[in-house]
């Protein structure tokens, strides 16, 4: 069973709230699911917006197993399912056109440092926040890299920003590999002790460090920082001296990390 019919049969099986918040380029859903409750305090965790970090869907699976004690999160196990299969079985997951475009693109078939979308659209750098001023980012179809043709043009990156808009948060996580850090800054000034103190609690729930990136700009946290004035929190698990993609073997360290940490900040958030 691949990444996308494993969280597509949980989904199923799941008795809570959930639903379908949109659709890959190639027609596949994107669901999420409610662990607790949908109260004042809810926020959103995302999962595997780039594709060769899939593993961070069966933490999702893991999460949503466990639930919460207070409060509630949406639980958004798979932002980006075509690149997450073309990454975990290969471009004979696309459609013929796509399967064209990823390998002009990619130069190989060997897809296992693919970040973006079927279409070559990195989607962590999709979101309108100081979109396209990131060092490195590309202005034509990548595996990694591009922001796209404008903020929210890739179908993936804007169901999410239209669900999170939908919810309205009180927080946002996105779960990536690797590095086993958590990033939590994006130009905030008047709110930047209260989102320290919501970024402890994570740090502190899974052992990784507090750590600043400069330079980077169009992400989700980014945008839930900047355009929401909400906390938002990157949370790159796994080990940094694992290869992409991280397989399910690495899954094991990083639950026993990465587990209790959406139990330990909607505790935070009251």
């Amino acid at each position: 069973m691949n990444v996308f019919e494993e969280v597509r049969a949980f989904y199923g099986a799941y008795r809570g709230e959930k639903r379908v918040i949109g659709y890959s380029e190639e027609g596949r859903e994107i669901y999420a699911m409610l662990a607790g409750s949908a109260s004042a305090n809810c926020g959103i965790a995302q999962y595997a917006i780039h594709a060769r970090e899939y593993i961070t869907a069966l933490l999702a699976l893991e999460h949503a197993r466990l639930g919460v004690r207070t409060g509630g999160v949406w639980i958004v196990p798979l932002v980006n399912p075509d690149g997450a299969l073309l990454v975990e079985t290969g471009p004979s997951s696309l459609s013929p056109a796509r399967r064209a475009l990823v390998r002009s693109l990619n130069g190989s078939d060997d897809f296992s440092l693919w970040k973006a979308n079927a279409e070559g659209v990195d989607l962590n750098l999709n979101f309108d926040a100081r979109w396209g001023s990131g060092a490195g980012n590309l202005r034509r179809p990548a595996p990694a890299g591009y922001i796209g043709k404008a903020p929210l043009s890739a179908k993936e990156s804007r169901a999410l920003a239209e669900f999170t808009l939908a919810v309205r948060p009180k927080f946002t996580v996105s779960w990536h590999t690797k590095g086993e850090e958590i990033y939590w800054e994006f130009h905030q000034l008047r709110t930047r002790r209260r989102d320290r103190k919501y970024a402890e609690v994570l740090s502190r729930a899974t052992g990784y460090p507090l750590v600043t990136v400069k330079n980077s700009a169009g992400g989700y946290k980014d945008w839930c920082i900047e355009k929401l004035g909400i906390p938002a929190f990157t949370v790159e698990t796994g080990a940094d001296e694992a290869r992409h993609p991280l397989g399910r073997d690495a899954l094991i360290p990083i639950v026993a990390h990465d587990l209790d940490a959406l139990v330990m900040l909607t505790e935070a958030f009251g």
